[in-house]
């Protein structure tokens, strides 16, 4: 089944599901009301639900693609090779499209950390993607503000430690598989008309 979001416009782009990782995916570590990626592979673990939650999403036909802003690497607080280990690891459990990664560290200004919409932007023009038909999950206002500056619909993961006071997202749910859930209950299959 190919979809299409029941409220966006087509420019004959294909849909993508952006996915951020920490939080989202994969389970971080919280500490003094703060997320902390995993920084050693036996730390690395996925969410309950991630990979059922983005195999749903590419049998309705969506791409999936994962944005993350990673600046431990940046930082040197973990080396590159043990994140594409870890990413290695999300490939195998799950059916990832692309793994857009910024690197930076939050001081570098690049144009690819988020809120900023350089993974966005890189991953619409290689895939050929309708953003406005494509959706941003994600558990921080940066993922939010950079969904909603590309025309994405926005899905904010309230785990209690951001406020998400940049920017109102479009919905806000407590798990990827509720994020899931909402956003097939926004598709229709392509050719037909939404009921609503």
């Amino acid at each position: 089944m190919i979809a299409t979001a029941a409220t966006g416009t087509s420019n004959g782009g294909r849909p993508a599901v952006f996915l951020d990782r920490d939080g989202v995916l994969v389970r971080g570590e919280v500490r003094d009301g703060k997320l902390y990626a995993p920084r050693r592979l036996e730390d690395f673990r996925l969410l309950p639900g991630a990979a059922e939650s983005v195999r749903a999403l590419r049998d309705h036909g969506f791409l999936t693609i994962v944005v993350t802003n990673q600046p431990d690497i940046g930082n040197g607080l973990v080396a590159a090779p043990i994140v594409d280990a870890m990413h290695a690891i999300m490939r195998k459990k799950m059916p990832l499209d692309s793994i857009e990664l910024c690197p930076h560290r939050q001081a570098d200004n690049c144009a690819c950390r988020k809120p900023k919409t350089g993974l966005l932007l890189a991953a619409a023009e290689r895939f050929s993607l309708d953003l406005s038909a494509s959706f941003m999950v994600g558990d921080r206002s940066s993922d939010i503000v950079a969904g909603r500056s590309v025309g994405c619909y926005t899905l904010f993961v309230d785990r209690g430690y951001d406020r998400c006071t940049d920017v109102r997202p479009d919905a806000v749910v407590r798990s990827v598989r509720q994020a899931v859930q909402h956003i097939l209950s926004r598709i229709v299959p392509l050719g037909e008309k939404s009921i609503t």
